[in-house]
């Protein structure tokens, strides 16, 4: 079974579940928590929950936080080729879940502003997951989309997740796209918007197929679409009441590579996405809960 190799942030969330809204310039008491987090973090989890080989390439400071994020990571079975970072903390981010389940984000990069620093050689039996998070700092992009143009020489295959709407649209649609290249591409309706200009999601699917060669746009509750350029493929989603969807994105994109690499068709492999999506958004935080226990199998 193909390998996957994980590229991007490794977070410890401080994480909120809000009452209602938010009092602004007062309090709004609300519980707590300190878990794990970071997009290509929380989808070699996810892979690794769906008994995919996984492998995190990422970067972490040389503090407790860091420690506690590589130790969880191993519990839950993800190979780790994780470098330290000797003057960055470990990446934070403070996540606020309304209680309709939404969440927002309040992220500082921290040691993930180093990723450039933790990158490897991609094989041509692996397949390389980039988080676009990395792709949107100037001091990781560079190396990242060199990374994605290695693995694409080596035979590899690539994908890309575009991240976040509003880093997107600072960074610039066209100056991303021109990093990512060849790969499939996951966007939300949202990051479709901002990369296209359609807010069709169909339509957004088969420009983003055009210029990346295959493109995945997530409806959230709408299901989700493959394009290849060509025609569109639809998949229904199981409508539920969220708990949190902090990390639904990043269990999708694991659902759906860990199908591939088990040779399901697109259709399959969506279905397969939002099955882990739910799991996802029916649990608080944004790693699949109670998995494993173990310490870091490895760190460069």
């Amino acid at each position: 079974m193909t390998r996957i190799v994980c590229v991007g942030d490794v977070m410890i969330d401080v994480h909120a579940r809000l009452p209602g809204p938010l009092a602004i310039g007062s309090d709004t008491p609300a519980p707590i928590a300190l878990v794990g987090g970071g997009s290509a973090a929380n989808t070699a989890a996810w892979l690794a929950a769906a008994g995919a080989p996984v492998t995190l390439v990422a970067r972490v400071g040389d503090d407790s936080l860091g420690r506690t994020a590589l130790d969880e990571l191993a519990a839950a079975r993800v190979d780790l080729a994780v470098s330290v970072d000797p003057v960055r903390a470990t990446g934070i981010c403070i996540v606020l879940v309304d209680p309709t389940g939404e969440r927002t984000m309040v992220p500082a990069a921290g040691a993930n502003e180093g990723i450039g620093d933790a990158l490897r050689v991609i094989k041509r039996d692996e397949h390389l997951h980039v988080s676009g998070y990395p792709m949107l700092r100037s001091t990781s992009s560079r190396a990242v989309a060199a990374a994605l143009a290695q693995a694409r020489s080596a035979g590899a295959s690539v994908s890309v997740d575009a991240a976040s709407a509003a880093p997107l649209r600072d960074f610039g649609p066209r100056r991303f796209l021109d990093l990512v290249g060849a790969a499939l591409l996951f966007a939300n309706e949202d990051e479709a918007a901002v990369l296209t200009g359609l807010h069709d999601p169909a339509a957004a699917a088969m420009r983003l197929a055009e210029h990346c060669g295959a493109a995945i746009v997530k409806c959230g509750a709408g299901g989700a679409m493959w394009s290849d350029g060509v025609s569109v493929t639809r998949t229904t989603a199981e409508r539920v009441e969220p708990t949190d969807s902090t990390g639904a994105g990043d269990a999708f994109a694991a659902g759906v590579l860990a199908a591939i690499a088990h040779s399901a068709d697109m259709s399959s492999a969506l279905r397969s996405g939002h099955v882990l999506a739910v799991r996802a958004i029916l649990q608080p935080g944004a790693r699949p809960s109670g998995f494993g226990s173990g310490r870091p199998t490895s760190t460069a």
